[in-house]
């Protein structure tokens, strides 16, 4: 076997788990800080406690924590204490946080005008109410319109992840410019008098979401954009129906879980497939859905390398349960990629024939996942928005164990796009998320248009 690390600055997708904690403030009790300055007692809120901390602080009768300094100012004095009352009362004129590397931000209140980078932020704005102060958004959101009806209208500033366009983005006059990538520097200094932030969305960690960047990051929106309710609502829902997924499948015995390849999907001319480690959602998703990536036991699968290049030949000795191949339409560098997934797909037959090509390569053809059809391709969409694998892993749970999972995969996506996402949109008519897709009943599917019943039944996988 041929194994190679690939090289993380090339990838867009990078490090934060491994170096984010010594950043940070320690936990509280509970385990989880909000990492806003005021949060002086160092739990998940700014509110009177911190007041109380704050002045037990300035009397000497309490040590003073890393987040005390509410205004930021090097000292934990009186003002700290109007600055908590301000953050309460969302009237303050600067908000200091950790963003998702661990860095002080200071953030000019309120933000009126924002550029917003790729899907989990453009979703957050929404999820948020606030889309009525975005400005602008990158190339992937300005051409997903079923997913952003009104983002999509926004002044496309293109790609930014290589080459930005500092000039369009300057041009829109925003006060906040969220990134996807935790790679900030570079803009920092090109964007001046405009703040710069990677809130830490990328990492959800599904095992242990209370404590995660993820929600740590949705929390702190909410502060930065006063929408602490909706963050609130929208933390508490994801966490609850990871409990349950997590509740139903934790409960399999190891070897009642099956084995499964995670891996993008490989061009044509590709010989070598890119799997995935810890770190990275997709494991995350495979995991809670009840599965055991085969990956795991490959050297840099804990390290903060999120792709690890394997040859087939590795592939065809560990011989997995299950495929699951990742296809995104649009990526964070503007590439537009076949076959059309996601949203703005209704029509399923580019990712039915991607399934039997792939399929068809010699090099796998004796595989046991190809030989019993449970080669599925999975749309980005449900790794890259801000669902951040938990509908992903409620439909692979359902494939993966359809007698224990618990929760409908369908309905709540439904449920994410209409509460959350406040869209008119009926999955049994549009949207290509899985193929083979889960069969509910007769004429009935999930994962793409009911329309594919006939295809889907012919493609239905051998059960295990």
């Amino acid at each position: 076997m041929r194994l190679i690390q690939y090289p993380l600055a090339n990838l867009v997708l990078f490090f934060l788990v491994l170096s984010y904690a010594p950043f940070l403030p320690c936990a509280s009790a509970s385990g989880y800080v909000l990492h806003v300055f005021g949060n002086a007692n160092l739990d998940g809120i700014v509110d009177q406690l911190d007041i109380a901390s704050i002045k037990s602080m300035i009397d000497g009768s309490e040590k003073p924590t890393d987040l005390a300094d509410a205004n930021f100012d090097g000292k934990v004095d009186q003002a700290d204490v109007y600055q908590v009352e301000d953050i309460i009362n969302g009237t303050e004129n600067n908000l200091t946080i950790l963003d998702g590397n661990g860095q002080p931000i200071t953030i000019k209140e309120p933000v009126n005008r924002v550029v917003a980078e790729y899907l989990d932020n453009a979703d957050l704005m929404q999820i948020l109410k606030k889309t009525d102060v975005v400005v602008g958004v990158d190339l992937a959101v300005a051409k997903s319109p079923a997913e952003f009806p009104v983002l999509s209208t926004r002044t496309n500033v293109g790609a930014m992840h290589k080459e930005p366009d500092y000039e369009k983005v300057l041009s829109q006059n925003p006060d906040l410019l969220l990134v996807f990538s935790n790679v900030t520097k570079d803009k920092q200094a090109n964007l001046p008098g405009v703040s710069v932030l990677f809130a830490g969305l990328y990492y959800p960690d599904l095992r242990n979401p209370e404590i995660s960047a993820f929600t740590d990051a949705v929390r702190k929106m909410g502060y930065i954009f006063n929408a602490r309710p909706e963050a609130e609502e929208y933390i508490q829902w994801h966490i609850d129906h990871l409990a349950k997924l997590k509740n139903a499948t934790e409960r399999i015995p190891d070897d009642e879980k099956p084995t499964v390849l995670v891996a993008a999907y490989p061009n044509a001319d590709e010989k070598t497939l890119f799997t995935f480690a810890q770190i990275d959602t997709l494991t995350s998703m495979i995991e809670l859905a009840g599965g055991r990536s085969i990956a795991a036991d490959l050297p840099d699968f804990m390290k903060s390398t999120y792709r690890i290049e394997v040859d087939p030949e590795w592939v065809i000795s560990e011989d997995p349960d299950y495929i699951v191949l990742l296809v995104v339409a649009t990526t964070y560098s503007g590439l537009v990629l076949e076959p059309p997934s996601g949203y703005d797909a209704d029509n399923a037959t580019g990712i039915i024939q991607a399934r039997e090509a792939f399929m068809s390569r010699p090099e796998y053809s004796n595989l046991t996942a190809v030989k019993n059809g449970r080669v599925y391709i999975l749309s980005g969409n449900l790794r890259n928005d801000a669902s951040k694998g938990l509908i992903g892993a409620a439909y692979l749970a359902r494939i993966l164990h359809p007698e224990q999972a618990e929760l409908e995969p369908e309905a709540l996506h439904q449920e994410y796009l209409q509460r959350f996402m406040d869209l008119d949109y009926d999955l049994d008519e549009h949207g290509v998320f899985i193929y083979p897709p889960l069969i509910k009943g007769e004429g009935k599917l999930a994962g793409v248009p009911d329309s594919y019943y006939e295809a889907a039944e012919k493609d239905k996988p051998v059960e295990r």
